[in-house]
């Protein structure tokens, strides 16, 4: 892979983390602050094409790959961020759409780099060979088949609702002995704003059982809009990494194809503004790493 190369990059403390080998390729360091306040610090990633599309809504053609044109980069970067994270989060939405066989995790992303993610997960980070994979799914109607549900070694954790865990049990989840069924309780206030946003899950619940039961301190976001959307909305999205794709997809009237967020609207009064941390570049491609002002970097 061409190395990633640094236009702009905001000047922050601490030591180098990021082991020679990944340092040069992602053309600089990556450290993240530790989380304050009791939750997780939350990392979102996604790609968009110049005018905002991240997914083509496609059968078939509704993956990132489709957007960013299976950029190498692009796909770096992701596995960087799963080998960061202590958990990776996605709706049921997003799970569908990629390959069954496809895990949360490093390599599943970007092969050529497997090597270079373990040694810095296990021997800077000292965490699991895995992140854990949480799905999160109001319903509970998931395929149980996947490989994210039944991959030895790895921890997957499924959010839902209590009618969501009564249909998972009766699929068979009790029998996945690597994956974790977890019912978030909503007190009535949340779960009419969730509601509201077409989820049925807060985030605020979700990243409070991920603190509290999984010691989850770095969480990666990858989507699927609603679900971005209802964390952002609730104020508990820290950093955005954003890979801009050089090509234009366009909408037609009433399409669907969304954009990052979707079920949430901003005022001028109430729109989260962000600080740019770095901008990144190959070839045609552009990377950028914003954080919301006002996270706590202590």
């Amino acid at each position: 892979m061409e190395p990633i190369r640094t236009l702009f990059e905001r000047p922050e403390p601490g030591a180098t983390l990021l082991p020679e080998d990944l340092r040069a390729m992602y053309g600089g360091d990556l450290r993240f602050p530790v989380p304050s306040g009791g939750r997780p610090y939350v990392i979102g990633n996604f790609v968009n094409t110049l005018d905002g599309v991240v997914s083509y809504e496609i059968p078939g053609k509704s993956g990132g790959g489709d957007i960013s044109g299976f950029n190498e980069g692009d796909r770096f970067i992701m596995g960087l961020l799963r080998a960061s994270a202590d958990a990776v989060i996605v709706g049921s939405g997003t799970l569908h759409e990629v390959n069954p066989k496809h895990l949360w995790a490093a390599e599943s992303v970007y092969r050529p780099g497997a090597e270079w993610y373990a040694r810095y997960r296990r021997d800077i980070l000292h965490k699991p060979q895995y992140p854990i994979n949480v799905i999160a799914s109001g319903s509970g109607h998931l395929d149980l088949s996947r490989a994210v549900f039944c991959t030895t070694g790895l921890r997957t954790v499924i959010v839902t609702t209590r009618e969501g865990a009564e249909h998972l049990a009766a699929d068979g989840a009790a029998s996945l002995t690597s994956t974790e069924v977890r019912v978030i309780q909503e007190p009535a206030s949340r779960l009419a704003a969730a509601q509201e946003s077409g989820s049925r899950l807060t985030a605020a619940a979700i990243v409070e059982l991920l603190a509290r039961e999984f010691d989850v301190r770095l969480l990666l976001h990858e989507g699927g809009p609603i679900l971005f959307g209802s964390f952002v909305a609730q104020g508990l999205v820290d950093e955005f990494f954003v890979t801009i794709a050089p090509q234009l997809a366009g909408r037609n009237e009433g399409s669907n194809r969304p954009g990052m967020l979707a079920g949430v609207e901003f005022l001028p009064t109430t729109a989260p503004w962000l600080e740019a941390l770095s901008v990144k570049q190959q070839g045609d491609h552009l990377y950028l790493r914003y954080r919301k002002r006002g996270s706590s970097t202590s």
